[in-house]
């Protein structure tokens, strides 16, 4: 990757069938590395509540935390398109929504991702309207994990699906250049990637969608603790670091 991605590049992948790679990314190192990795997408998200900061979950975040990475990993000046995550109830007003987007844009995101359909419509459309490009994220919503009871898998019902299908229709027509879908059943990640001009990036979604995310401490297996059932690492950094302390430990100790 030798030149800069943009939004426009991001929503051509899916014209020409390619598929788009995207990675979290949290601080300057990762996001250099996976930057010189070829990753064309990268997203703050605010899964680093729980692989980095040590929250339960993601409703803990803060903005002023986010912002703090955002500009970490907006130091490395990747060619990535980068962007960040709205945390919880950064959004909850049209007003509301602006203003942190504009901080999120301020910290060096070049887009910004927030949780809903239909519901943030009007946060959505304003965003838009002040020239931040958006992408959503519909399915399993992390914010919502502690009314939802857990993490759950979106689709099985049918009032389930027609929502979904809705969301993504009124999300990419009011111009969001891509949505993840998050724990959506196989046969209606599909159906949207199918309906919808955005871009559709997939995480535990199946292999239909136009793209996948993953948060990087899962795929590389940095964060031992916990992996999702979806994931496959294809490595063990965890138990790398491990060995390289002893390693060094054991030196230390010889001399």
């Amino acid at each position: 990757m030798n030149s800069k991605v943009t939004v426009a590049e991001i929503c051509a992948m899916k014209s020409r069938g390619g598929k788009i790679a995207a990675l979290t990314a949290y601080d300057f190192p990762m996001a250099k590395l996976l930057d010189e990795a070829g990753v064309p997408l990268l997203l703050v998200g605010d899964s680093l509540g729980m692989v980095v900061l040590g929250y339960p979950d993601t409703t803990h975040v803060t903005m002023a935390e986010m912002e703090h990475h955002v500009r970490a990993a907006a130091r490395a000046k990747t060619n990535a398109l980068l962007g960040g995550d709205l945390p919880f109830k950064s959004y909850e007003t049209v007003s509301d929504a602006v203003v942190n987007a504009k901080k999120l844009v301020a910290a060096g995101a070049e887009f910004v991702k927030a949780e809903g359909g239909a519901e943030i419509l009007p946060q959505v459309q304003a965003i838009i309207a002040a020239g931040i490009p958006f992408c959503g994220h519909l399915g399993m919503l992390p914010q919502h994990v502690l009314e939802e009871g857990g993490y759950k898998i979106k689709g099985k019902q049918e009032a389930e699906h027609h929502k979904l299908i809705n969301d993504a229709k009124a999300l990419s027509d009011a111009g969001a250049f891509a949505i993840v879908l998050e724990l959506v059943t196989p046969p209606v990640a599909k159906e949207i990637s199918e309906t919808i001009s955005a871009p559709t990036i997939g995480i535990g979604s199946g292999p239909d969608c136009d793209g996948q995310i993953l948060v990087t401490h899962d795929l590389t297996g940095s964060f031992p603790w916990f992996t999702p059932r979806f994931v496959k690492p294809k490595a063990n950094c965890a138990a790398e670091i491990k060995s390289a302390v002893a390693v060094w430990k054991a030196e230390m100790g010889a001399r």
